[in-house]
């Protein structure tokens, strides 16, 4: 897969990320930059169909990736069916970069 990057400036989540959640191995790996000013931030998945109208996604934080304030990695070895980035504080920028194995 090619590296897909998401970006969220001061509070708010980005879009969301769905990767093949079909993938076998599913082996998903991330790394956030702040790359301006300073931000409070999570990344965050789901398991709920976001392409459903009716359906309100519940988010769970990374486990390793929440309440961070300096750049951070981390990965995803289990499907889950989509990821966002949330600056909770601050008003810097945070960049998101995605790698997904296969695809």
């Amino acid at each position: 897969m090619i590296p897909v990057t998401l970006t969220q400036t001061g509070t708010g989540s980005s879009r969301p990320f769905q990767g093949s959640y079909w993938a076998v191995p599913y082996n998903l790996g991330f790394g956030c930059v702040i790359t301006s000013g300073a931000a409070t931030y999570s990344v965050e998945h789901t398991f709920d169909d976001i392409q459903d109208p009716n359906i309100e996604p519940t988010w769970f934080p990374h486990p390793t990736v929440a309440g961070l304030e300096a750049n951070a990695d981390g990965n995803y070895a289990f499907p889950v069916t989509a990821i966002r980035l949330t600056v909770s504080a601050g008003s810097g920028t945070v960049a998101l970069t995605l790698v997904q194995a296969g695809d």
